[in-house]
């Protein structure tokens, strides 16, 4: 009989092989016993009924059943939840550490790819690439080699709203460049700005001084419409607003106004509603540059979210802690 503690994978089923690909699958089994051929997408299914009275470690992923106190009455064993994805707020609910189960998140590897996205886009978005790609498609001209001037990113200011693991991360990336970052988010001081080694500003300082603003806040109450007409008319002309948190974020009735106007330039992986309507002045706007969200891992990356989970199984099989713990007091201010 296996040594390895009794695991189940609860998420959409078509993301199993996703995330956790054959060699990531293999090393997640070196540590738990799991059937990836089983997979809980609804806890009152016989089978997964079954199996969760014997599951210590749950593995969980996008598509995730909520686990209430009904649920949690289901596995009296379940010691730990290991999450393959970001944020856990859809499904656990606040009697899992009522219970005293761990919860660990890959919220920190989903970072990754979102900032390394940011950091391209600022870099094109520097040079103007995105519009100088329209123009010329709708002139089928170049104007050849020549100074382009107004353009370039040596010492442009990039503000960052939200010290996010993400936001965190862009901050990191920006380092080798000519750039000049700078950072607003209510719950971090001087000192801890000084820490990640960028100025820190109160928001609309921020807007105002900034060439290009990335969006990396969470989407709560106090974050809803952050960026509204207000704050985009304190944006300079010729200012980029780029976001990749939540559409919500953002007043988009009032982006579109500066769009037609001329004066803004937006990029947006997220919109509200998502995905935006087929008549939405977004897809068509020259400012507007719309991605299908798609900043979080995609494709081939989506692997280091399973190894993210492989990993924490492999620190609880040897009596260590998770590294990626959620903390449920700071629940409320993440996405």
């Amino acid at each position: 009989m296996s040594q390895r503690p009794q695991a189940l994978f609860a998420m959409t089923a078509e993301n199993v092989p996703q995330v956790f690909p054959p060699e990531v699958l293999a090393r997640l089994r070196e540590s738990v016993d799991i059937d990836p051929a089983l997979v809980a997408q609804d806890f009152a299914d016989p089978r997964v009924r079954d199996a969760l009275a014997r599951t210590e470690i749950l593995v969980t992923g996008w598509g995730c059943p909520r686990l209430d106190e009904a649920v949690l009455d289901e596995a009296p064993r379940l010691r730990a939840v290991l999450h393959s994805a970001g944020s856990v707020k859809s499904f656990a609910t606040p009697e899992v550490w009522r219970r005293g189960i761990a919860v660990s998140s890959a919220a920190a590897a989903n970072a990754l790819p979102v900032a390394e996205y940011t950091l391209a886009m600022i870099l094109l978005a520097g040079k103007d690439v995105l519009a100088a790609r329209d123009r010329m498609r709708t002139t089928r001209t170049s104007s050849g080699w020549g100074v382009v001037p107004g353009i370039g990113n040596y010492g442009r200011r990039v503000g960052v709203i939200g010290a996010s693991r993400i936001g965190r991360r862009v901050l990191e990336l920006l380092r080798p460049f000519d750039l000049r970052p700078a950072l607003t988010d209510p719950y971090v001081d001087e000192r801890e700005a000084a820490a990640l080694g960028v100025p820190l500003l109160p928001l609309d300082d921020l807007l105002r001084t900034s060439d290009i603003v990335t969006v990396h806040a969470p989407e709560t109450p106090e974050t809803h419409h952050m960026i509204g007409r207000r704050e985009l008319a304190l944006m300079p002309d010729g200012a980029v607003l780029i976001n990749t948190a939540r559409g919500a974020l953002v007043d988009h009735d009032a982006l579109v106004a500066e769009l037609r106007a001329g004066r803004l330039t937006a990029i947006l992986d997220v919109t509200d509603p998502e995905p935006l309507p087929a008549g939405s002045p977004l897809y068509d706007l020259p400012g507007a540059f719309v991605t299908p969200h798609l900043a979080g891992s995609q494709g081939n990356e989506l692997a280091r979210l399973g190894l993210t989970v492989a990993e924490e199984a492999e620190r609880l099989l040897t009596g260590g802690k998770p590294a990626y713990a959620v903390d449920v007091a700071a629940l409320e201010r993440e996405a």
